[in-house]
């Protein structure tokens, strides 16, 4: 695939091998997901049937429903843009007004640029601050570099809790 008149167009060794380990740190993640039983069908049932001899073992409580959290499949992008912190803060609180009263459990940020994953990093130090009931401080954050994007600008994915 060549364009007119020039060599065809190809990827720097340092973006092809970035991709790849974002690629595959995505897959590492959804098969470890996918590997887990649904927590919504553990059934506890008892270690032991009672007899007159020995004392009757009960199980602990088992987690109810609402306590067993999974991991939504759909993800959510937003874009923000600049360097204003209060900006940044703006645009993060404007992007993520739908999402009230969910959790977010990942936040994959892809800052562009060569510094994209310094970018990164400035965004997801912001997520508490502007919502903290939507990225409590346990949501997982990973930045990444996009050499494909602007600089100072970040695409946001997000996996709420279901």
């Amino acid at each position: 695939m060549s364009r007119r008149g020039g060599r065809p167009r190809r990827f720097g060794t340092v973006a092809l091998a970035g991709w790849l380990f974002a690629d595959l740190l995505l897959v590492l993640a959804l098969v470890a997901m996918g590997g887990e039983s649904d927590p919504n069908s553990a059934v506890s049932k008892p270690t032991s049937t009672p007899t007159r001899s020995a004392p009757v073992h009960t199980p602990g409580p088992s987690p109810s429903p609402s306590q067993l959290r999974t991991i939504d499949k759909k993800s959510v992008i937003i874009n923000v843009q600049g360097a204003d912190t209060a900006s940044l803060l703006t645009q993060l609180r404007n992007a993520t007004a739908p999402f009230s009263g969910r959790e977010a459990a990942l936040v994959l940020t892809f800052g562009g640029g060569n510094a994209g994953d310094t970018y990164a990093h400035l965004i997801n130090g912001l997520l508490h601050q502007a919502r903290p009931t939507l990225f409590p401080a346990t949501t997982a954050t990973r930045d990444y570099l996009d050499l494909g994007s602007v600089p100072e600008t970040a695409k946001l994915e997000i996996f709420f809790y279901t």
